[in-house]
């Protein structure tokens, strides 16, 4: 789910590396939601089951708001572009 998930952020146009060839926006993302797994102690298959929750708990008024703001939002941002993610499936 992981490579599918950077494969069609890819397709959405965000960045593989920047321009000094680090890695960009798509592996920042999976790592994001790698971590949000590893906080809520699931798989990424038992987040996707449960993503709209999550997404709720991680966004503005959420009961873990800090967490999804960090690194300029990086992690609610993860979680919404999952969710699109999953929809498209």
């Amino acid at each position: 789910m992981k490579q599918r998930f950077q494969d069609y952020l890819i397709k959405q146009g965000y960045s593989i590396t920047t321009s000094a060839g680090n890695p960009s926006t798509v592996y920042d993302y999976a790592k994001r939601i790698d971590k949000v797994c590893e906080w809520e102690n699931v798989t990424w298959a038992g987040l996707a089951q449960n993503i709209s929750a999550i997404v709720a708990k991680y966004d503005v008024g959420g009961s873990k708001e800090d967490l999804g703001r960090k690194s300029h939002s990086a992690v609610i941002n993860a979680l919404k572009r999952f969710s699109e993610f999953l929809a498209m499936q």
